[in-house]
């Protein structure tokens, strides 16, 4: 079914300033503290509240996700979404974890009414995630979650580097 790519851009941009999404996700840890990379990009421009409520939550898995509001941000919502350190090579559930992350990500989403969402590249960073595996994993976790959830009808691969752009565009030119 092709009718998921009509609805998926990736492109090379600021999560944060994007202000006609419904909801961004976070590339956030599991004690939901600003972190380094897309995550303390968001904490700043959702102001000092995100970090209040994100510490009145306290916790989320690995491979889960939370939202709150976006405050300071143009967008609603942000979905916290825990992504996996890659560790043993793909030997700990790295890639179903990531999967987890995108999938439960656009769950909470439709949840939310939300018919726009935008994604970074989840544990590319810090925590070291090939990039071009986890591109892999990530459209077609977004692929199965855009036929599940039609509703959803604008979702964004927002990447932050020309490299990762690169690495999406060629995953998506591989997915039927």
């Amino acid at each position: 079914m092709s009718d998921w790519k009509s609805r998926l851009t990736i492109l090379q941009d600021d999560i944060t300033a994007l202000d006609d999404v419904d909801a961004i996700v976070n590339a956030a840890n599991e004690q939901l503290r600003r972190g380094a990379g897309v995550c303390g990009a968001i904490h700043e421009a959702a102001g000092p509240r995100l970090a209040g409520l994100c510490q009145d939550i306290g916790h989320c898995s690995t491979g889960e996700a939370v939202a709150t509001p976006a405050f300071d941000l143009p967008c609603k919502f942000v979905i916290h979404a825990v992504g996996p350190v890659w560790g043993a090579g793909g030997g700990d559930r790295e890639d179903e974890l990531l999967a987890s992350c995108y999938q439960t990500s656009l769950r909470i989403a439709n949840d939310l009414h939300c018919a726009s969402i935008a994604f970074p590249s989840i544990s590319t960073g810090t925590y070291g995630f090939p990039v071009q595996r986890a591109a892999n994993v990530a459209l077609e976790a977004i692929r199965v979650g855009l036929v599940e959830f039609p509703e959803i009808t604008d979702a964004r691969m927002v990447c932050f580097s020309a490299g990762d752009l690169e690495a999406y565009e060629r995953a998506l030119s591989e997915i039927a």
